[in-house]
């Protein structure tokens, strides 16, 4: 008895523990709330470019930075916004032209297209992820609201498609998807309620990067964790075994599992815990930036310049500089052949952990055993394809809507993926099992204003690094042919897909453009064509891998952020940013968000 209630009270201890993990020594980022009145949106292409833009050049480096982001990914960007809001001064840099990382955007004959941000969910006022948003922007990123149903489940052939809507808000969630699967009411209801409570425990994720590493082995190597989250306790179960236990119905099977595709993993590699939260993620709503996805980066990066930091692009970071004892102390640029040497007490890497561990540190530190450790337990994540499209039209004649399609070959997702992935790479492109497609101009109330008559669509899917490995160092833009045919093959597989689906678009494309794992790896700098950073399997949610890969690195004043410290998605690199922002200030910052939240809630009710 008394051993049992010893337990007790120790896993109510260490819960205690985690709710309150660090201190309040550090400043408070999110103290007070910074929203200002709303100001009109920036169109002009040059005056956008002032801010996106900024080429880099030694005489724009601020003198005496506290820190040196490298990577102006949201992960990179948001904790630059963290500590420029307690007046640190900050230089973020990105080798690409054009800030943003996989928020940023690209023109092309008078169209623009998004690379990264589809959509995101669980931005309700006053809640965390809004909450952030907003004052990481100072409440001038607005956003749009999708349609309800938000997301189309394609499955099967033409002769034989069904189509489910999904539906947000949690009642309605359930309500309609137990119209289309009448019997499946139990399995669709315990489904829901696990995926809840897992989502609802991720916080212990975070909690774990923070604590001291001893104290986290011991919740992990004792079995508390487990007990205390059930983010733990399933992140080793696969999605397929827990679904595949709930329901004999096969499309069931697969609507509850279409959200693999926005991290990459089939469902029996996929982990409950990672879906849980893109499944819950979407319950309480979906929207899309306004004015699109560089809007978020245009409206962080005044906020670091304003506390005496800049946003430099076109500045390749080589590697990160280290003094004797093998610390960090600043970070190498190139400058044409040139090397400019730039110091800061901190170096923050948004570039990844594979790019940070074996493409910026020196070999002989590459070879510490803590952080062979770390690579040992990374994989590269899988490849991404892309398809942009420019349509003469609007979406009124175009038949286009605010909201998403989900399109598989059938509903056995596990053996489509597997079937696809060992064929050989010309047949492979004429037979795509599952694409993404929407079309970022329908959902987007600012696009008619800046482009009218003009409509988008893009598409994702995926693809091994390997079928375009042979061309890597070849020139962007000047591949062989071969490559081009490939690209050109899997557009007309595409495009298949867009007229079944929109067939008011048939003769109305003006622009295609395709890109590779050889895009991903020349514009957002992916080791090997990434789209969603390292590896999503069901090895990443577990205990021991999210003790070892924290904010803090084996090398001393080197940080990571992102999403590859969390993970994928704007959320997830967000939280990534969150956790290294709460690192190096040492103050709980998802606690001073939550409580910045309730303080919003209580004046909004005062108001009314």
């Amino acid at each position: 008895m008394w051993l049992a209630v010893g337990l007790v009270c120790a896993v109510l201890g260490v819960f205690l523990l985690l709710k309150n993990v660090l201190g309040s020594s550090g400043p408070n980022p999110f103290e007070f709330d910074t929203r200002e009145p709303l100001k009109p949106m920036v169109v002009d292409k040059k005056e956008r470019g002032k801010v996106l833009k900024q080429g880099f050049l030694a005489s724009k480096v601020p003198q005496n930075l506290d820190a040196i982001v490298v990577g102006s990914g949201v992960g990179g960007l948001g904790v630059a916004v963290m500590l420029a809001k307690v007046g640190k001064k900050v230089l973020v840099l990105e080798q690409h032209g054009k800030a943003g990382g996989c928020c940023h955007t690209f023109s092309e004959k008078g169209y623009e297209f998004d690379i990264g941000i589809h959509y995101i969910g669980d931005l309700l006022e006053n809640e965390p992820l809004r909450c952030i948003s907003d004052q990481l922007t100072n409440g001038q990123l607005q956003w749009a609201k999708l349609d309800n149903p938000f997301d189309k489940v394609v499955l099967g052939p033409p002769e034989n498609r069904r189509i489910y809507q999904m539906y947000y808000g949690r009642d309605r969630f359930t309500r309609e998807l137990k119209k289309c699967f009448p019997g499946e009411e139990k399995a669709i209801d315990e489904f829901v309620d696990l995926v809840k409570k897992c989502a609802e425990s991720v916080w212990t994720m975070g909690a774990l990067k923070l604590i001291p590493a001893p104290i986290a082995k011991f919740l992990a190597y004792t079995g508390l964790l487990n007990r205390l989250s059930y983010f733990f306790r399933y992140g080793s179960c696969s999605l397929a075994d827990v679904v595949n236990g709930l329901t004999q119905n096969k499309d069931l099977r697969a609507v509850l599992c279409y959200l693999f595709a926005t991290y990459g993993k089939a469902p029996k590699e996929a982990s409950l815990s990672m879906h849980s939260l893109l499944f819950c993620h979407y319950i309480p709503g979906a929207w899309y930036p306004n004015g699109g996805a560089s809007e978020i980066v245009y409206n962080m990066i005044p906020i670091i310049e304003k506390a005496g930091g800049a946003v430099l692009v076109k500045a390749p970071v080589n590697r990160i500089l280290l003094n004797n004892d093998k610390e960090a102390i600043g970070v190498s640029v190139m400058k044409g052949s040139e090397e400019v040497h730039i110091q800061a007490p901190i170096v923050i890497s948004d570039a990844g952990i594979l790019n940070t561990f074996q493409k910026l540190l020196p070999k002989e530190v590459q070879v510490m055993p803590a952080i062979q450790k770390q690579l040992s337990m990374v994989k590269h994540g899988v490849a991404g394809l892309s398809i942009f499209l420019g349509l003469n039209g609007t979406k009124e004649e175009l038949g286009l809507e605010a909201k998403n399609y989900w399109i598989y070959a059938e509903n056995n997702l596990d053996e489509l993926m597997e079937d696809y992935v060992s064929k050989d790479r010309e047949h492979a492109m004429r037979t795509i099992p599952t694409v993404y497609l929407a079309s970022p101009s329908a959902k987007d109330p600012s696009w008619e204003q800046r482009r009218p008559g003009k409509s988008t669509l893009s598409m994702v899917s995926f693809a091994p690094y390997s079928w375009f490995e042979e061309w890597k160092d070849e020139k962007v833009s000047k591949r062989a042919a071969e490559y081009n045919e490939l690209k050109e093959e899997l557009i007309n597989t595409v495009l298949e897909w867009v007229y079944q689906m929109f067939p008011k678009t048939r003769g109305r494309v003006e622009y295609m453009q395709a890109g590779t794992p050889l895009t991903n790896q020349h514009y957002i700098a992916s080791p090997k064509g990434e789209i969603y950073g390292a590896d999503h399997g069901i090895h990443r949610f577990s205990p021991e891998y999210c003790i070892s890969v924290r904010p803090q690195t084996p090398v001393k004043n080197l940080y990571l952020t992102g999403q590859d410290l969390f993970v994928c998605g704007y959320a997830g690199a967000l939280a990534g940013a969150m956790v290294c922002g709460s690192a190096i200030l040492n103050r709980n910052l998802d606690k001073d968000i939550a409580a910045l939240c309730e303080k919003l809630k209580q004046a909004d009710k005062k108001a009314q």
